[in-house]
């Protein structure tokens, strides 16, 4: 079946069903290195540096207990390590161990080889590049959108 005809067969295109359909493509390319898309997420964040639990839940929009039951599974798989605050014990930290790191580039290397599979269905190189190029460009956005909301 052709592009075209498969384009014919289907809905009207909806944006916000569109990006939660790949979403369920990166999640299903994640899984084949046994994380889930909250893990895979968790682990995204800490790869930019170490974070509180808190932190994380913010910049995930979920409640805390949401990411302190990820980051223990997390930490028991030895993926991520709890730190204490030098000047404030209270004060936990979580960073990624070297195994979580490899783990992370494992999940990378997949999540691109799924998307870049799925963009090879469009048929030509010039769209596929250009299907990538556009997540591209959806990352500097969303970066924007973040770094707007944190000056707030």
């Amino acid at each position: 079946m052709s592009l075209e005809q498969l384009e014919a067969g289907s809905r009207v295109f909806n944006p916000g069903r569109t990006a939660a359909w790949l979403a369920k493509q990166v999640e299903l390319a994640v899984g084949s290195v046994d994380l889930s898309i909250s893990q895979y997420r968790i682990l995204g964040l800490l790869d930019q540096g170490s974070a509180m639990s808190s932190s994380l839940a913010e910049q995930l929009a979920v409640r805390p207990p949401s990411v302190t039951a990820v980051i223990d599974g997390l930490v028991t798989r030895g993926l991520v390590e709890r730190t204490h605050s030098e000047d404030d014990r209270r004060r936990i930290s979580l960073r990624l161990t070297a195994e979580g790191q490899s783990v992370l580039e494992a999940a990378d290397r997949a999540a691109a080889e799924r998307l870049e599979h799925i963009a090879g269905m469009l048929g030509s190189t010039r769209s596929s590049g250009r299907a990538m190029d556009n997540l591209s460009l959806w990352h500097q956005a969303l970066v924007a959108h973040r770094a707007a909301r944190e000056r707030r």
